[in-house]
C-alpha cells in the first residue's frame, strides 16, 4: 500500500468547535482547503504541523461590516486596519462603502451631489485595492444613494458578484444639521423612499443571497432632540443616546420593514440594539419577512453612562439594557455579530479624538474589529453564551446570510482554511499596546478579558501568532487578501433560527 499523499499543513491536538458541539480533533489543509478532520493519528503527513494542544480550534471570523476607507483612501486603511483584523481572528470582511470610497485614485474628503456616480466606475478600484492591500478576504455591500444605482443592482450582481446593498437611512437627507452624517464618510447625494424601493424591489429579484442591510435610526426626529438637550446645556456623554432614544431605532424597522414584506426583500438589521427593535423583528418574521439582525461588541460589553462608552451610531444604550442584547442574541432574535469597524477622520488619536464634551468627542472610535472576538470570549467567560453559539454568530451566519457559505464560515471539508486557535484560559489586561489599529487605542483600555485568540490562519497560511511570554499579538503573514464574488440566484443553505 501506497503512503498516503502529503499535505501543506496539518493542526493536531486541538478542540474543534462548531454550532453543534466540541470535539477532540485534528485539520488537515491542503491548497488552502480543509480536507480532512479527525482524529490526530488518522490525517495524513504534511510539511508543517502546527500544535494545539490546549486550545480551541474556531473558524476565522465572518465580520459582515466594516468601514475602512471611509475617511481616508481605501489603500491607506486596509494596509493596517486588515492587519488588526485578522491579528483579531477575522478572516473576512464584507466593506459597506458608498461609490465614492472604494479605492478611487482622487479622494474627495467632503462629497457632494456631482462626486456621486455609478459603482461601475468604482469597482475596479476597489477590487485592486483589496488584492493588493488586504491581509484578509473580501466581499462588498454597497452603500446606495441614487436611483441609477439602484437601476443597476442587476449589473452589479453580474459582474461583479455583489449581492448585497445598504441603506444608511439616517443620511437620507444629507442637507439636514446638526451632526448630520454624510459628506465626511462619502455619502453626498442624499436619497428617499423612491430609491430605498427600487433598492428592495431589484434586490428581491436577485433571489438568495441578495439582501438589504439597514441602520434604522431616524434622525429627522434625533435631530429635534438635538436641539432640546442643548438647550437644556446637556454635555455629558450619555447625551447621545438620549438624543436617538430606542423608538427612533424601532420605528424605521417597523417603516421599512413595510417595504421589505410587500416586495419580499430580505432585510438584515445593523445593530439591532433595543426589545422595541426585537419585537418590530419578531412581527416582521411573523409575517413571513426574512429578517435577520446584527449587534456588534461595543453594544454588547459597554452603556452609555460609562466613562468610556464614548460616541457612535446607533448609539450605546444603558446598561441595564445589555442583558437584552445577549438574550437577543442567545435566543435567535439576533443573528449574527460585526464590528462596524472604522478609524476616525484626520489625527485618529486618543488625545486627539477625547473631550469630556459629548457635542466636541470625536464620532466613533477604533479598534472595534479587535474588540468583536474578544468581548464574545468575555461573553462566553461570563456565562452569556455558548462558544458553540459563538461560532454560529460569528462565523456560520454571517457566512449563510451574506453568500459566501461553503467557502467561508466553517470548519468543514472543502472550506478554505480560515482557522483560529483561542485560549480560553488566557486572561488579558487590556491596554493600548497591544493593538495593531493605526490609532493607536482601544475603548478596551483597562478592562481584563478572559479569552483571547493566539493565531489565525488564511486559506492555510499562519498570518498572526501570540507566543507565550510575548507581550502582544504579532501579524506574520502579508497583503494575501482576495475579493470575493457571490453568486446570485442560488439556494438558501440550511435553515437559520427564525424565531
Amino acid at each position: 500500500m501506497s503512503e498516503p499523499r502529503e499535505v501543506d499543513l496539518k493542526i493536531v491536538g486541538g478542540t474543534v468547535v462548531t454550532p453543534t458541539g466540541t470535539r477532540r480533533a485534528g485539520i488537515a489543509v491542503d491548497g488552502g482547503k480543509i480536507v480532512a478532520i479527525g482524529d490526530d493519528s488518522l490525517l495524513p503527513p504534511a510539511r508543517k504541523t502546527h500544535d494545539a494542544t490546549g486550545l480551541h480550534v474556531i473558524p476565522g471570523l465572518v465580520d459582515t461590516e466594516a468601514h475602512p476607507g471611509c475617511y481616508v483612501p481605501l489603500r491607506d486603511d486596509l494596509a493596517t486596519e486588515s492587519i488588526a483584523a485578522v491579528t483579531a481572528g477575522v478572516t473576512t470582511w464584507g466593506i459597506h462603502a458608498p461609490q465614492t470610497r472604494m479605492g478611487q485614485p482622487n479622494f474627495v474628503e467632503y462629497v457632494q451631489k456631482e462626486d456621486v456616480g455609478s459603482f461601475h466606475d468604482s469597482m475596479p478600484h476597489f477590487i485592486d485595492a483589496v488584492e493588493s492591500d488586504s491581509a484578509i478576504d473580501v466581499f462588498a455591500t454597497y452603500m446606495m444613494e441614487t436611483d441609477q444605482q439602484a437601476r443597476e443592482i442587476p449589473e452589479y450582481a453580474k459582474e461583479y458578484g455583489v449581492t448585497s446593498f445598504k441603506l444608511y437611512l439616517q443620511a437620507m437627507s444629507p442637507e439636514a444639521e446638526p451632526n448630520w452624517p454624510g459628506r465626511r464618510a462619502g455619502l453626498g447625494a442624499g436619497f428617499d423612499d423612491g430609491v430605498v424601493y427600487q433598492v428592495m424591489e431589484n434586490t428581491a429579484a436577485l433571489g438568495y443571497p441578495g439582501v438589504v442591510a439597514m441602520h434604522c435610526e431616524n434622525w429627522e426626529i434625533a435631530r429635534i432632540f438635538d436641539e432640546r438637550l442643548r438647550a437644556q446645556g446637556r454635555t455629558d456623554w450619555a447625551t447621545w443616546s438620549d438624543r436617538s432614544p430606542h423608538f427612533l431605532e424601532a420605528q424605521h424597522l417597523r417603516q421599512y420593514g413595510h417595504f421589505a414584506e410587500y416586495l419580499g426583500c430580505p432585510i438584515y438589521v445593523q445593530h439591532a440594539t433595543t426589545p422595541e427593535t426585537y419585537r418590530e423583528i419578531l412581527d416582521l418574521r411573523g409575517r413571513g419577512v426574512t429578517c435577520y439582525a446584527q449587534t456588534g461588541p461595543h453594544w454588547l460589553h459597554f452603556g452609555k453612562e460609562e466613562h468610556n462608552a464614548w460616541r457612535i451610531n446607533v448609539p450605546l444604550r444603558s446598561r441595564e439594557n445589555n442583558p437584552n442584547i445577549w438574550r437577543a442574541l442567545r435566543d435567535g432574535v439576533i443573528n449574527a455579530v460585526g464590528s462596524d469597524h472604522v478609524v476616525i477622520w484626520g489625527d485618529p488619536s486618543y488625545e486627539n479624538s477625547y473631550n469630556e464634551n459629548i457635542w466636541e468627542l470625536r464620532t466613533g472610535f477604533t479598534s472595534r474589529v479587535e474588540m468583536l472576538l474578544p468581548v464574545m470570549l468575555e461573553g462566553v467567560h461570563q456565562g452569556e453564551l455558548s462558544l458553540e453559539r459563538l461560532v454560529q454568530v460569528a462565523c456560520e451566519n454571517p457566512a449563510k446570510i451574506f453568500g459566501v457559505w461553503g467557502q467561508k464560515g466553517a470548519l468543514d471539508v472543502g472550506f478554505d482554511a480560515d482557522i483560529v486557535l483561542v485560549d480560553l484560559d488566557k486572561e488579558v489586561a487590556v491596554d493600548n499596546s497591544i493593538v495593531q489599529t493605526r490609532s493607536g487605542w482601544t475603548v478596551l483600555d483597562g478592562r481584563t478579558i478572559h479569552g483571547w485568540s493566539v493565531a489565525t490562519f488564511l486559506r492555510g497560511k499562519q498570518m498572526s501568532k501570540w507566543e507565550d511570554g510575548a507581550p502582544k499579538a504579532e501579524f506574520i503573514g502579508d497583503a494575501d487578501g482576495e475579493y470575493l464574488r457571490r453568486v446570485p440566484g442560488g439556494d438558501r443553505p440550511g435553515v437559520l433560527e427564525e424565531v
